[in-house]
């Protein structure tokens, strides 16, 4: 960007330059924007991260909280407690993984206990699992309480749904178990009752893609379960949604909210930023898709991302935006193994350069 204002024999038009900070740990910078600093129609993001790739969108994303709280009582004299455990699981970003086919350990945990009620009561104690909000859970475990004399009968109904479950996701996840082990003896639960509806809820509660978008391969909308949480007398579902049309987020929520409700807890939303929907008619990519090919001699790769980019927030910021994202080849982002590949960056360089200068005649964005 600065090599542009100083080098005088580069071709453009005027340019605002938008330097933000903080995009790694919440997109702050640009959520702390004032509109009335940008003044221009287009909008060229260079932090995109794929060599040859033109980004045309991203998800924008929700926060969600299911809160059940019901009242426990004492375990039944003489009953076992046990630990449902699922494990294995690859996990992995619940944006652009959340169509790899990956089991979410919570939801693994919790129709497996789900199943084995219909054939043996017991007491939910708790339900526990998932690091991040926007991580798929690799791990989850519930503290069940038992009678003494159906506890081999548990152990028989959970691993029975487990085998399902892990035949279920057998190409994609080989390593998957869900166990059951003895644990440390529980003084209060839930009662049936409310064991069976707090695992009503957890069935509803989506972690899966929901649509996709006109970009093909692309995820549009998608829901995952990030976290489980037993404090108390309370089970928090901690959900990440997240969607390029932000037409279809209050769907996504009413479900939400209709689980919540069916389940007798509240739902609690905290909006992060919109989406970016993709314009597959946008003239500065028809642009860019022109200056590619005549400068690399194929053509450059159309796609978006299932995750957040300050370009939505700029976007929501100052509505009416022609936006494009682009970049050189950067790998392990946001790891102490980042690095960038040195031959992209003068491939993106060119890019950047045949692009202002495309744009900045009469005919070049509209052609």
């Amino acid at each position: 960007m600065m090599t542009l204002v100083e080098d005088a024999s580069l071709a453009h038009g005027p340019l605002v330059l938008l330097m933000t900070v903080a995009e790694e740990v919440g997109l702050e910078g640009a959520n702390g924007l004032d509109p009335a600093l940008v003044t221009g129609q287009i909008l060229l993001n260079l932090d995109s991260e794929e060599d040859g790739t033109l980004t045309v969108g991203c998800a924008g994303s929700t926060d969600s909280w299911i809160r059940l709280d019901e009242p426990r009582a004492p375990v039944d004299p003489g009953s076992a407690t046990l630990r449902v455990t699922a494990s294995g699981g690859l996990g992995g970003h619940s944006g652009n993984n959340i169509d790899d086919g990956r089991s979410n350990a919570v939801k693994v945990v919790a129709r497996a206990l789900r199943e084995a009620s219909a054939a043996v009561p017991f007491r939910l104690v708790s339900l526990d699992g998932g690091k991040s909000r926007n991580a798929i859970p690799r791990d989850a475990h519930a503290v069940v309480s038992v009678a003494a004399g159906s506890e081999q009968a548990l152990r028989d109904a959970v691993g029975q749904a487990g085998a399902t479950i892990s035949e279920m996701v057998a190409v994609t996840e080989p390593d998957l178990r869900v166990t059951v082990d003895a644990a440390d003896a529980a003084a209060d639960a839930w009662s049936e009752e409310t064991t069976a509806r707090f695992l009503d809820v957890a069935a509803l509660v989506p972690s899966s893609v929901l649509a996709m978008s006109q970009v093909p391969g692309l995820v549009e909308t998608s829901s995952s379960l990030g976290e489980a949480i037993t404090e108390g007398s309370t089970l928090t579902l901690h959900s990440l949604s997240r969607s390029s049309n932000d037409a279809a987020m209050p769907e996504v929520l009413a479900g939400l909210e209709a689980a919540a409700r069916l389940g007798g807890g509240r739902l609690e939303v905290k909006h992060n930023y919109g989406g970016w929907q993709p314009n597959l008619d946008s003239a500065v990519l028809a642009a860019a898709r022109r200056v590619y090919e005549r400068q690399f001699g194929h053509e450059a790769a159309v796609y978006g991302i299932h995750a957040g980019l300050e370009t939505a927030v700029i976007g929501e910021k100052v509505p009416g935006l022609d936006m494009l994202a682009f970049g050189p080849q950067i790998e392990f982002p946001h790891s102490p193994d980042e690095r960038v590949g040195i031959a992209t960056v003068e491939r993106f360089w060119q890019l950047l350069v045949g692009l202002l200068d495309e744009l900045s005649r009469p005919e070049g964005a509209a052609a």
